[in-house]
């Protein structure tokens, strides 16, 4: 009984640590919302956008971000502007060598407050996320200025990241794999989910497709449950589990693309920047898989191994048709 217990146990962990949080929109983990912060020599224009996850009353909104956010360069206070508006410039002294952001707005919002910024100036970009135990951005702009063919490469832990707080995205590549299959089925599921996804993040993030966010988010609910239901058939699903990565695959990258297209490019290197948030995102999704696969493939030689895929598979079906249900009819 024990040895029947220990697998049972360690994937209902793996579904718990995946499922439980995505209950919360699940995109952007428990973010607060997305800034986009403008540098320049004298003066920090900071610009929030809200996600749904944002509690608060909104119309207090842009009294508590300039109460809780502040603004220092080179050691010596910004001044905000005093406008009721989600976006605030600090007006700051010349020749500014380095710009430090602090926000403290988890002393009013709790402990789950969680923003996920970039910075752009003259000189390049770099992304920071905001939260009680990292509060303080420093950019250095005069030590950076020169160097704006690397500044790109701070989009790829933002994409690590992005991943990282995608919970459904994670749950979706585990009921993938969850059925397993031969080595080359399963390099054939990853290979189409990560072509697919990587087309539409670089069509939404560079602007040309759109789709309405409501949908994108329900069809991602929805394709966890219909994998999972799948699961319950496994010998009629892993043959072409593959198509389905890939179709389902394609409205995950626009999933993908939230992120940018909150924060927005770089004008001045986008494709870079668009390449390295993939090349992040990639990366976490190589991480999740890596740690899921031996635990899978010792499960596959256990004769109680399909009543466990079984069970599982039913619970996450029921998480997907609750996310869907959330998304779509309560949105």
């Amino acid at each position: 009984m024990p040895c029947l217990l220990r697998p049972l146990g360690v994937w209902l962990w793996l579904c718990a640590a995946t499922a439980i949080p995505s209950l919360a929109h699940a995109h952007a983990g428990d973010a607060t919302g997305f800034a986009s912060v403008t540098l320049s020599d004298a003066s920090v224009r900071y610009t929030f956008t809200p996600t749904a996850s944002f509690s608060a009353d909104q119309s207090s909104l842009p009294a508590l971000l300039r109460q809780h956010l502040s603004v220092t360069a080179d050691g010596k206070p910004c001044a905000p502007d005093l406008n009721n508006e989600l976006a605030i410039v600090f007006q700051c002294s010349t020749a500014n060598h380095q710009i430090s952001v602090e926000d403290h707005l988890d002393q009013v919002l709790g402990s789950t407050h969680h923003v996920i910024a970039l910075f752009t100036w003259s000189g390049g970009s770099q992304s920071h996320a905001f939260s009680s135990t990292t509060p303080k951005a420093v950019v250095p702009l005069s030590a950076t200025a020169s160097k704006a063919p690397t500044n790109a490469a701070s989009f790829f832990p933002l994409g690590v990241e992005h991943i990282a707080t995608g919970y459904d995205h994670l749950l979706f590549l585990l009921v993938l794999i969850l059925c397993g299959g031969t080595l080359k089925s399963l390099i054939k599921i990853i290979t189409a989910f990560t072509l697919a996804h990587s087309m539409t993040l670089g069509a939404a993030a560079l602007g040309l497709v759109s789709l309405p966010s409501v949908l994108v988010e329900a069809v991602i609910a929805l394709s966890i449950a219909y994998v999972a239901f799948e699961n319950l058939f496994p010998r009629f699903a892993i043959s072409r589990r593959w198509t389905i990565s890939f179709l389902f695959g394609l409205v995950h990258g626009f999933g993908f693309s939230s992120v940018l297209q909150e924060i927005g490019l770089p004008r001045d290197s986008q494709v870079w920047s668009l390449l390295n948030f993939n090349l992040g995102v990639e990366a976490g999704q190589l991480v999740a898989v890596l740690i899921a696969l031996p635990t899978l493939l010792w499960l596959q030689k256990k004769i109680y191994a399909q009543r466990v895929i079984q069970v599982l598979s039913a619970m996450v079906m029921l998480v997907g048709l609750g996310l869907f249900i959330e998304r779509l009819v309560l949105a």
